[in-house]
């Protein structure tokens, strides 16, 4: 007569058979789906059948059993080790975050363009040890070192690896951690470069419609195109000795707010600004919206008279008109024209976009994840818009880092309208990554979502970034020890 022991071994022996059968028929079903067929054959245990496990002590039985085991995935046992950073060559310097774990998955996030690293290094102390999944908890601890634009660079770039992260550990896209997706893919918008030609634009906007397929223009509407034609401006020396509105010295025309500048546009100024943009609208013609920015720094009176002079060309918007503290200003302006307006590239958090959308002093928002608090807060910032009835454009001038950030909040909120992509004609910048899932990154002037690739759906690729560095720091994720003690009591409050 057979022990007890032999009984169950045999009783095992037969129950295996039955559910090897049962599985195998369902692998070889052609009605099965793939993902459950891929399921079947991933989670089996690869020939070693439990009555052979019957001779092994539970440590044995435990190792063998759990060896093919993932160790990245345990979310609730990760924890934050290193932060580091590559500075390349976008936009004139855009540093790329990897945020490191204990379980070997890490984060990618970006500082935004412009910004200094160290924005982001200072953080390091703060987060080490964290569970990089805690990711609200996170970014209350450190959002108290973000301040508007581009001081927020660091904060952001943070939150935006810590969702990479989150999504890998739990092997979901980036947009489902946020509540699930409205689309599919995300409508971009690219700038109408400027041309030495009427001939060479219309090249280069064809070259953007017809072969990239974007069905969304951005032009610059900018006093710098009227400078050198007499009786344009009013105080043009004034400009001059700014060089821009980007370079200058500390009381130069680049950094004077707008109303201080007293910088007018005289009626023939009017005429030939409004002489560019017909010519633009003329080679595009009405399908394709077409945004507008960058008009130099006037005053309020003198917006008003430029958004009525372009009013006739049905833009699809006109952009930081006046610096977006102002928002009475804002509304001023907004309510005199028939032409949208909007700002928030430079806003950091919720709480400093509330005057613009309560007050409806704008009538499209447009944040820069970079600056605005990263996904989870930009998201928050387009939901209350759109409570009041106001639409979200994104603005975007960094790596695919940051772009793909864009990607996944754009997908996650309902009243988003189209994100920039500001470096159209970059031939290496796509390449900067890879993308996870397959696919392409842009197609046909949209960025299709990636729907099952987990967190922002991206990886590095080593040698383009290392080919294209800031000149001014080659090194490439180098150790970061020096942040890695905290130096200072943080609390705001007594």
């Amino acid at each position: 007569m057979k022990s007890t022991l032999q009984q169950l071994i045999q009783k095992n022996k037969e129950q295996e058979r039955a559910y090897t059968a049962q599985r195998q028929a369902e692998i070889d079903s052609p009605f099965t789906k793939d993902n459950r067929r891929d399921f079947l054959k991933k989670t089996a245990l690869g020939g070693l059948s439990l009555t052979a496990l019957m001779g092994l002590g539970i440590e044995d039985t435990m190792a063998e059993t759990t060896k093919n085991v993932r160790r990245a995935s345990a979310p609730s046992d990760l924890k934050i080790t290193d932060l580091r950073y590559a500075h390349t060559a976008v936009m004139g310097g855009t540093a790329i975050l990897r945020i490191d774990t204990n379980q070997g998955i890490y984060g990618l996030g970006e500082v935004r363009d412009g910004a200094d690293p160290k924005y982001a290094l200072m953080l390091k102390s703060r987060i080490l040890g964290e569970n990089p999944c805690n990711v609200e908890k996170i970014f209350k601890i450190i959002k108290q070192f973000g301040g508007q634009s581009r001081q927020a660079g660091g904060v952001c770039g943070v939150e935006m690896a810590l969702w990479d992260l989150c999504g890998k550990a739990y092997n979901v896209p980036a947009w489902q951690l946020l509540g699930g997706r409205y689309r599919d893919s995300v409508r971009l918008y690219a700038d109408t470069p400027e041309a030495s030609s009427p001939e060479e634009q219309l090249k280069l906007i064809k070259f953007r419609t017809e072969e990239q397929g974007y069905t969304w223009l951005k032009m610059d509407v900018s006093i710098g195109e009227i400078m050198d034609i007499p009786g344009c401006i009013v105080n043009p020396e004034i400009f001059k000795l700014g060089k821009s509105q980007w370079s200058g010295g500390y009381m130069s025309y680049s950094n004077t707010a707008h109303p201080f500048t007293g910088v007018q546009i005289t009626e023939k100024g009017l005429d030939e600004l409004a002489k560019i943009v017909d010519h633009v609208r003329g080679m595009v013609g009405y399908d394709i919206p077409i945004s507008t920015d960058h008009y130099g720094h006037f005053d309020l009176n003198n917006c008003i008279r430029l958004g009525q002079a372009l009013d006739k060309y049905r833009l699809a918007w006109l952009e930081d008109m006046v610096p977006w503290q102002l928002w009475q200003q804002h509304k001023t302006i907004t309510d005199a024209l028939n032409t949208p307006t909007t700002t928030g590239e430079d806003i950091y958090l919720l709480q400093y976009f509330k005057d613009l959308i309560d007050n409806h002093a704008v009538d499209i928002i447009h944040p820069d994840l970079a600056s605005s608090g990263g996904l989870l807060e930009t998201k928050r910032i387009a939901d209350y818009a759109e409570e009041k009835g106001i639409s979200m454009a994104m603005h975007q001038a960094g790596t695919p880092v940051s772009f793909m950030a864009n990607v996944h909040c754009a997908a996650a909120t309902q009243n988003f309208l189209a994100l920039e992509h500001h470096s159209v004609d970059i031939p290496w910048w796509e390449d900067l990554v890879t993308m996870t899932g397959g696919g392409k990154m842009i197609d046909k002037g949209y960025a299709p979502v990636p729907l099952d690739a987990p967190g922002l759906g991206i990886d590095l690729n080593e040698e383009v970034i290392k080919a294209h560095l800031h000149p001014s720091d080659k090194s490439y994720f180098a150790p970061t020890d020096m942040w890695n003690e905290k130096r200072s009591h943080d609390r705001t409050y007594s």
